[in-house]
């Protein structure tokens, strides 16, 4: 299979206040919550939560419908801890996912079972984030110039 690639693009508006384009023109405002920033929107962890979300009840909902088990209501609720690491600073310690499905399991029960064994397993987002994603950062000046590298 070929390999595709997403291309987001981050802009400072002002303080930790960002504005993020998307390739498909979609746009959404990032901020921090105070005191470093307004709060305007979400951060990067309440994002990265609702895309470990949104992943998990896609996959659910295309395996349900693919089997052709008809489906009402989908709502997720995703609970993510920060905790602190050895050197005192913040990181995802663990996210619980509850999904809760209105589905009618009377019209095709095996299916519907079967599709809850295996939908986890085709989230990219949850299974790339539970393996670790290889994270490379590159900082250049505005002329182009590399100030950093990571490894």
């Amino acid at each position: 299979m070929e390999d595709k690639q997403v291309t987001v693009t981050l802009e400072q508006k002002k303080g930790y206040e960002f504005h993020i384009k998307f390739d498909e023109g979609v746009e959404l405002l990032m901020d921090e919550p105070e005191p470093l920033g307004e709060g305007r929107g979400p951060n990067a962890s309440k994002v990265l939560s609702a895309a470990v979300g949104n992943c998990l009840s896609a996959s659910l909902l295309f395996c349900l419908q693919k089997a052709r088990v008809e489906t009402r209501v989908v709502r997720t609720t995703v609970t993510t801890k920060l905790t602190r690491n050895e050197q005192n600073r913040l990181r995802i310690g663990s996210s619980l996912v509850k999904i809760e499905i209105d589905l009618d399991r009377d019209s095709a029960p095996a299916r519907a079972d079967r599709c809850i064994e295996l939908f986890e397993d085709f989230c990219i987002v949850t299974a790339s984030v539970r393996n670790g994603v290889d994270v490379k950062v590159e900082v250049v000046d505005q002329n182009g110039k590399e100030l950093y590298k990571s490894d």
